[in-house]
């Protein structure tokens, strides 16, 4: 007969089998919870005021971060691109040394014409596990992260081989699975 102990090193094995496959094969996107938070303005915006959008770009920025204020143009210009297309976009300022006065003036000063919410206690920030300034992701109208990460593969803007922000955008309006759907996102 077996003695229990003697069962429990195969039992532990069984059960991680079974969970890193179950991991593996489900490759389901993970989904966020419908949020609200105030703009800078202090005017209530809720997630769901956007899933009528093919696409739903969150991006956490700052405004004294470098890394996040040399992609300012780039924000701006993809906003610009991409917002007639139907995909909506919406910026996070978690920081809570970076008051609404100073994200509003950074905002108008850098082009940033886009929805920037203020997540005063670093809830939202933390329930996407955003670690970094700029980062992205980019959500389908049912809330599931279908991009996450960089804008780009450079700071700087001369030395960019690959626009992963808007080669996922692009392929989520050609209607088609985005192909690189995580990249590694640096920053602040």
């Amino acid at each position: 007969m077996f003695k229990i102990k003697e069962l429990i090193p195969y039992l532990i094995s069984i059960i991680l089998l079974v969970v890193v496959f179950s991991v593996a094969i489900s490759g389901e996107s993970e989904s966020v919870k419908d949020f609200t938070l105030p703009d800078y303005n202090g005017k209530p915006h809720s997630l769901s005021d956007y899933q009528d959008s093919k696409a739903i770009v969150v991006m956490f920025i700052a405004t004294q971060c470098p890394v996040s204020n040399a992609y300012n143009e780039r924000m701006a210009s993809i906003y610009r691109d991409y917002s007639e297309k139907d995909v909506a976009f919406i910026g996070i300022n978690s920081n809570k040394q970076e008051s609404v006065e100073e994200i509003s003036k950074h905002a108008e000063k850098n082009g940033l014409n886009f929805t920037i919410l203020k997540d005063e206690k670093n809830i939202i920030a933390d329930r996407f596990e955003a670690e970094v300034t700029p980062e992205i992701f980019v959500l389908s109208p049912e809330f599931k992260i279908i991009y996450h990460g960089r804008i780009d593969d450079s700071q700087r803007e001369s030395e960019v081989k690959s626009q992963d922000l808007r080669n996922a955008l692009n392929e989520i309006l050609a209607g088609e699975k985005v192909s690189v759907s995580e990249t590694k996102a640096f920053g602040c």
